[in-house]
């Protein structure tokens, strides 16, 4: 039973930090407007490869890279906290800073860069693995890990291939609104994420 809570946590906490209905949105606007269908697919496929790829390159390496540079797990989780809540306000307010305007490129390049590193998978995307990663007691924890993050990138996959359509159906303001209330839910994220931190070298001075 807390395996399945750990697991909708890390699905939800993923789903909300990546953010694939508002990364549409976004796409649309580095993208070429005559893009075709078949085109948007081919983005879609290389996008999700990517984020696919750096996820399990953090997975794999993230504990190296905190034992390199003698960082603690609760002070990441803080870190990770304060970038996330900066993330949060950010989506909350609309003033996502995730979009970049592109010149003119070939939008199959875009696909790896800027759209799948470092819009959709960023900062926020690779201190929470690391923490996750860390929380992580045995084998069944990363497997939960894992499949809560293919699920997502499955999910960005089929977004982001259905881009054109949602945002007919949504509209930017609709998209707009999906990406304050995932705000919001990145938000309460962070919070827990400092406080445990705090709470923990607090512990471990006193």
């Amino acid at each position: 039973m807390e395996v399945f809570q750990n697991f909708l946590q890390q699905a939800i906490t993923f789903f909300a930090i990546m953010d694939p209905i508002g990364i549409s949105a976004i796409a649309l606007s580095i993208l070429s407007p005559n893009i075709t269908k078949t085109q948007i697919t081919q983005v879609a496929k290389k996008s999700t490869f990517t984020v696919l790829v750096a996820f399990f390159i953090v997975l794999l390496t993230g504990d190296l890279i905190l034992r390199i540079f003698g960082i603690a797990e609760d002070s990441l989780k803080v870190m990770g906290g304060i970038i996330l809540i900066l993330m949060a306000i950010s989506m909350v307010n609309g003033t996502t800073n995730k979009s970049t305007q592109s010149e003119e490129k070939n939008d199959v390049e875009s696909a790896i860069i800027p759209i799948g590193i470092p819009i959709a998978f960023g900062t926020g995307l690779f201190t929470t693995i690391i923490i996750f990663k860390h929380q992580a007691e045995t084998f069944i924890d990363i497997l939960s890990i894992t499949f809560a993050f293919c699920i997502n990138a499955l999910l960005f996959f089929i977004i982001l291939k259905n881009s054109t359509y949602i945002k007919k159906y949504l509209g930017l303001t609709g998209q707009n609104i999906i990406t304050k209330l995932m705000g919001l839910i990145v938000g309460a994220i962070a919070v827990q994420f400092i406080v445990s931190g705090i709470v923990s070298l607090t512990k471990g001075y006193l």
